[in-house]
Formats: C-alpha cells, structure tokens, sequence
C-alpha cells in the first residue's frame, strides 16, 4: 500500500474548480503560464515525492535523528534526497525570476508542498518554512541582506529556520526573553535559548538562517517590543557563528525532523526591518507556514484515506449485508465502513478544493493588474488562513484515526503506515500559533476586528455560487445561517467581551462546515463540464450528495455551540 499523487484531482481543481488558467491570463506575471505546463510541474513533483521520498519516511520515523558533537545527523537518505530537490529546481518554484526563481503561481506550490507532506511529513519540515522565509526577507530586509542571503535561499544553498519559542514563551511571544546587543558595525550580538526550532540543526546545507525574535535595548515590555534579526550560521569568513545546538527533542512523531534546543551565545546578527517591528515581518513569514501547516492536515487526510481504502478493497471480513451468501466480502462493502471510506474522500477533496482557493487568492492579491481586486483577495485570504490551518489540521488528525480503525487491529501495528501517519498528523494542531490561536485570529481580528466587513465579502463570495444542484440549494441556506449567526455573535460580544473567545474555536468550525458546502455546491456544478460517462463526474456526485446528506449536519450542531456559549465557563479551582 503506497501512497500516490492524487493528480487527476489537483488537475480537476485546477482546470474546472478554479478556472486557474483563465485567471492567470489576468495576471501579468502568470500570463504566459497555463494547465499544460502545470500538468507537467505537477507530475515531476509526483514522481520525486513518490520515487524519492516516499521510501524514506517509515525508515526515516524508526531512525530518527541524532545529535553528534554537538551536530544534528538527520535519517540516512535525507541529505541525498535534499540534493536531489535541489536539482530539481523545486526552491525556487514560486520565487521571482529576477532572484533565480521560476516564478510559478503559489497555487502550484500548494500542490507540491502537500505532495511532499504527504509522502514524507518529517523530511519537508526541513524545506518547509523556505517560502515564507523568502517572502518575509523579501518584503521587509534591506537591499544588502537581500542581495547576501536570499539567492542561497531561492536556490536551496541555505535553508531558514523560525526562532520565536523559548521555555517560558509559547503562545505568548510577549514573555520572550532573548536579547540582541547593538555591535557598532551594523551587527548584533544575540544571546538566548530557543525552543522546538524545526531544523535548527541538521547536514541537509552546509549554513543555516535563524530568523530569531528578540529584544534591542530599552525595548518596550511585550510583544510590542520585539525586533527580528537574521542569524546565520556561518558568517561570512565560513567561520561558526556563536549558535549551539544543545538538544533534540523525542516526540511522538515527524521523528525524522530534528527539532532542537537553540542557544545563541552572542552571536553576529542583522537587524530584519524596523527596530521592535520583529512581529510585524514575522507575521509574513507566519502566514504563509500557517496556509502550508493547513496543507500537512490536507496531506494526512488524503495519505490516511489512501491507505484505508487500499486496505478495504483487499480485507475480506464477513458477509456484507446485501451481497450472496455464504462468503466474506471485502470490508469496503460493509456499511460502517462505506461511510467511513467516504467521508475520508469527500472532506480530502473538499480540502484540496478550498486550500488551492486560498493559494489561488494569494496569488491574485500578488499578481492581479486590478488594485481593487488585489485588495479583495488579501482580504479574502487573510480570512480563510487561520481556517485553513485550525479546521485541516484537526481533520487531518480526526481522519487519519478513523482510517485507523478501518485497519483494525493491525492498524495499531507498525506493519502499516497508518499508525505514522496519525502519529505525525497531531503536531500540525499546535505548532504556527495553535488551533485555539487560530480561531482567537479569526474571530477576534478578522471578524469582529473590521466589524464585520471582511466577512460579508467572504459570504458575498460564496453567495455567488449558483448551480442548481443539492449542494447549492443547501449552501444558500448555510450562507442565510451564517449571516444570522454572526448578527447574534456580535451582539453578544457587545455585552460580554470574554463571549468571543468562549464562541471562537466552535466559530471557526462552523465557517469550515460552510466553506465544505461551497466547495461541494461549486464542484457540483463544474462537473457538468466533464463527459457524461467520465468516473470522476460519478464520483464527484456522489461525494456531493454524500456531503449534504451526512456531513453538513455538523451544521447544526456548531450553530447550537456557538448559541451555547453566552453561558458563561466556571473558572476552575486547585485540588484541595
């Protein structure tokens, strides 16, 4: 049972669901670009995620990495497969032409970042944060670090790493400790521990860049006071710089990426934009792992429904109810199982749908010859970030345990690789500011923050669908729900302003229920492009009508515990 690249659906989202080539012909530096040459990326990026990484990632989980002398060996085969990527030019896929790049449309860097997650979760940490290091250098360090360090990112030379937690600082970025110490020649001394730094060491490249959060002298007290300085780790001469290496952490999976303990002991930094606006360049960097920490959910989902529908086909158990007697049939036509199998395909393909939407947006705010237009989509994405990670995240985990049970027994063994793939599934829930971070960001900031307007233009988005379908006639009455449940939402945060958080991860839910049905509603309707007899038009209508039937349900009860929550929460007292 292998996992493979899910090509004709990335096509169809592509081609039908999103009309991408249509869009790209709007967008200057995409205009010469269309489905054939996507078609082609795409199926390069199937066959390396298949051929090369695929096979490192059980023996990659048993092996792990090691520290030795202070330095990070990562899994036998990793180092040779990284080359490998670099050949293949996949750095620089969706960077700018004029810093080596091969300016490709993010949306097809979604596709490549959940092949390569999907086939080998551990090893794509290592390549994972490159993107949004890219941009966050790109948009806020200054022309000399630029024209220094962001060709060795483009072409894969150096890979970046994200230093923000420290010991007693997770969620709260106010309580960071680490300092950096003006050097009067245009460096900093930065001095600090660092905590759960994916990457932080390892012999994929031979230098490294921390991008660490810290604090310039007489800095604000909070998290208005953190300034983000370029630490690499070899400085210009070749020589170390003062970065160790003092631990890895065990953990319950993605064992083959080296998650280390980080101390900087004075070592030479560059100041990344203005002094004590760290935040604000990070959060560049930020949003963009939180669309590719989504993509991991997406990822598991799609490995986990592969993997226990593979499984199904071949495990014969009892006679299923309708089939002849007098002989075991294969598990998949049992109905618990059916059910089972289903939704692992509808929400995967639901999910793909909605995570390349929200790349294709990022790309029109990006590229688009319309400034209103640039405008609405970065709003539109901003929106439907911190949904994409909390609610694929959680789906990736939930899915991937009841593939898990499709498996039975032997699906708690290490025979198959469904018990990795559940393992490695649940860090994507709380790394990139955790799934109850996420709905605080949307509730709070996106929704609530702009009154409301940001969210209208999202439901006037989706209000736009108009097939005639079952999933369209349901989406009309989600988009009526969501309206009234917003109008209630705000009115309570009028009167109890701790209502909001208590109401958000159960908010953020229910916006994901509703982007399903939109995605499901305008799947319905682009199949009609496809042959009469095509499978993936049979398919696809069963999987709406699957939807609607079975999942949008969930609904109903997220209305109620959104309702639910104006109760106000007992605090809770210590034990005597």
């Amino acid at each position: 049972m292998a996992w493979k690249a899910p090509l004709p659906d990335m096509q169809f989202v592509l081609q039908h669901w999103l009309r991408a080539d249509q869009a790209w012909q709007a967008m200057p530096p995409y205009a010469e670009f269309d489905l054939d040459l996507a078609g082609q990326v795409l199926e390069e990026a199937a066959r390396f995620s298949e051929q090369v990484l695929a096979p490192l990632n059980a023996t990659g989980d048993r092996q792990g990495c090691r520290l030795d002398a202070g330095k990070v060996r990562t899994p036998d085969g990793f180092p040779a497969a990284y080359r490998a990527y670099v050949q293949g030019g996949w750095p620089a896929l969706a960077c700018a032409p004029d810093l080596g790049g091969q300016g490709l449309p993010q949306v097809l860097d979604a596709a490549l970042q959940e092949m390569l997650f999907a086939s080998n979760h551990g090893w794509a940490m290592y390549t994972g944060i490159a993107h949004g290091a890219y941009l966050c250098l790109k948009t806020h360090a200054s022309e000399q670090l630029q024209a220094r360090f962001l060709p060795g990112i483009v072409s894969g030379a150096t890979l970046p790493t994200m230093c923000l937690t420290e010991p007693q600082a997770g969620s709260d970025l106010g309580l960071l400790r680490c300092r950096a110490e003006p050097m009067g020649d245009g460096r900093y001394a930065v001095t600090g521990n660092k905590l759960f730094i994916s990457g932080g060491d390892h012999d994929l490249t031979d230098d490294i860049l921390h991008l660490v959060l810290a604090r310039l002298p007489g800095a604000p007290a909070g998290s208005r006071g953190l300034s983000l300085l370029l630490v690499p780790k070899r400085l210009e001469d070749g020589q170390p710089n003062a970065v160790y290496c003092d631990g890895l952490e065990h953990k319950l999976g993605i064992r083959g990426s080296a998650t280390c303990a980080l101390r900087f002991d004075g070592a030479s930094g560059w100041l990344v934009g203005q002094a004590h606006g760290g935040l604000e360049a990070m959060f560049v960097m930020m949003n963009s792992a939180r669309l590719h920490v989504g993509l991991q959910g997406l990822a598991h989902a799609e490995a986990a429904w592969q993997y226990a529908r593979d499984y199904a086909l071949e495990r014969r158990q009892m006679n299923a109810p309708g089939q002849p007697k007098g002989q075991a049939d294969p598990i998949h036509l049992h109905p618990a199982m059916r059910r089972v199998l289903l939704e692992l395909r509808v929400r995967s393909e639901g999910m793909r749908a909605l995570g390349y939407w929200t790349a294709h947006w990022l790309d029109i705010a990006g590229a688009s010859a319309d400034v209103a237009e640039r405008a609405k989509a970065a709003t539109l994405a901003a929106l439907l970030t911190p949904v994409v990670k909390a609610a694929f995240t959680e789906q990736g985990f939930h899915l991937a345990s009841k593939a898990l049970q499709v498996f039975g027994g032997y699906g708690y063994t290490c025979e198959f690789a469904i018990e990795q793939t559940l393992r490695d599934s649940r860090i994507a829930m709380i790394y990139e500011g955790t799934n109850e971070v996420q709905a605080n960001d949307l509730l709070l900031r996106k929704v609530l923050g702009d009154g409301g307007e940001g969210f209208a233009l999202l439901l006037g988005e989706l209000r736009k669908e108009e097939g005639a379908g079952r999933a369209a006639a349901a989406l009309r009455r989600v988009c009526d729900t969501l309206a009234a449940v917003l109008a209630k939402v705000m009115l309570n945060a009028a009167d109890d302003p701790e209502y909001p958080y208590r109401a958000a991860g159960d908010f953020l839910q229910l916006c994901a229920t509703a982007l399903q049905a939109y995605a499901w509603a305008r799947t319905e309707r682009c199949i009609q492009a496809l042959p009469a007899d095509a499978p993936q038009r049979l398919t696809k209508q069963e999987s709406a009508s699957f939807f609607v039937s079975y999942l949008l349900p969930d609904l109903d009860r997220q209305v109620a515990a959104v309702e639910a929550a104006a109760a106000p929460l007992p605090y809770l007292s210590a034990p005597s």
